[in-house]
C-alpha cells in the first residue's frame, strides 16, 4: 500500500478516535493495513507535522489533545467572546521600562515615557497555552502589581479600577516556530509551531492602551471567525 493510502486510512482511524486517544502501534499499523513499517512510519510523520497526531517519546503517538477555539466576530461592534477552558496566568517578568524609539512609535509615546512590561505564561486547563509580552503606558495604570495578571480579564481590570476603557484593536496573526525558550515554557519540543499574535489597542480616544505581543500554541488553539457575506463579497 502506497504511503497516501496509508495516510488516508489513517485519517479514518483518527476520525473514529477521540482527542488525545492513543493510536495503535506502527508494528499493528503495519500488519492491519498490509503496509511496510517505514511506510506506515512516513505517514505518520506527515500527519504529526500537520498537527492530526502527537509523538510522545515513551509512550506512543496519540490523536491531537482537544483544541481550545476562540471565537472572533466579524463585526466591529461585537464584543469578542472568551475563549473556552479554565484560563490562569503566571507571572514571569513584572517592570517598568523606557519605551525607546520603536516601541515608542508603536504605543505613540515618547521615548522616555515609562512602559510597564508583563511577561507571562497563559495556562488553560492545566497546560501551558501562551506566552504573552504586555505593554502598557505606566501613567494609565498607577500601583497595578503582578498579581492583577494572574486572573480575571486585564481589560475589566483596566475599566474598573483605572478608568481606562479599551474600545478598538488591532491584530494580526502569522504562523511561527518556538525558540528553547518558549518551547521550555510551553513545554513543546523546540521549533514547534506556533500562533503569532499582534495586538494594539486604543481607548474610546483614539488614545493607545496596549501592545501585547503573544504566542499560542499551534497544536491546541484555533480560532473561529463568523463572517457576513454580502452581495458584494469577493
Amino acid at each position: 500500500m502506497r504511503r497516501a493510502e496509508v495516510r488516508d486510512r489513517l485519517r479514518e482511524l483518527i476520525d473514529a478516535r477521540a482527542p488525545g486517544d492513543p493510536m495503535p502501534s506502527e508494528r499493528a499499523l503495519s500488519a492491519s493495513l498490509r503496509a511496510s513499517r517505514p511506510t506506515v512510519r512516513a505517514a505518520i510523520d506527515e500527519l504529526a507535522r500537520t498537527g492530526l497526531l502527537v509523538r510522545q517519546h515513551g509512550r506512543g503517538t496519540f490523536t491531537s489533545p482537544h483544541k481550545i477555539s476562540q471565537e472572533v466576530p466579524a463585526a466591529l461592534d461585537t464584543p469578542v467572546p472568551p475563549a473556552e477552558g479554565d484560563w490562569v496566568s503566571e507571572v514571569l517578568e513584572f517592570r517598568t521600562e523606557a519605551a525607546g524609539a520603536r516601541l515608542g512609535r508603536r504605543l505613540q509615546v515618547s521615548p522616555g515615557d515609562l512602559l510597564l512590561y508583563v511577561r507571562r505564561r497563559r495556562i488553560v486547563d492545566g497546560e501551558p497555552m501562551a506566552i504573552e509580552a504586555i505593554r502598557l503606558p505606566a501613567a494609565l495604570v498607577p500601583g497595578i502589581g503582578p498579581e492583577d495578571f494572574v486572573a480575571g480579564s486585564l481589560y475589566r481590570r483596566l475599566r474598573d479600577h483605572y478608568g481606562v476603557s479599551p474600545a478598538e484593536a488591532v491584530q494580526t496573526v502569522e504562523p511561527t516556530v518556538t525558540d528553547a525558550d518558549e518551547s521550555r515554557l510551553l513545554d513543546v519540543p523546540l521549533l514547534s509551531p506556533v500562533l503569532l499574535f499582534e495586538r494594539t489597542t486604543q481607548d474610546e480616544t483614539g488614545q493607545i492602551v496596549e501592545f501585547t505581543r503573544s504566542i499560542y500554541r499551534g497544536d491546541r488553539y484555533r480560532i473561529t471567525s463568523h463572517l457576513r457575506l454580502g452581495p458584494d463579497s469577493g
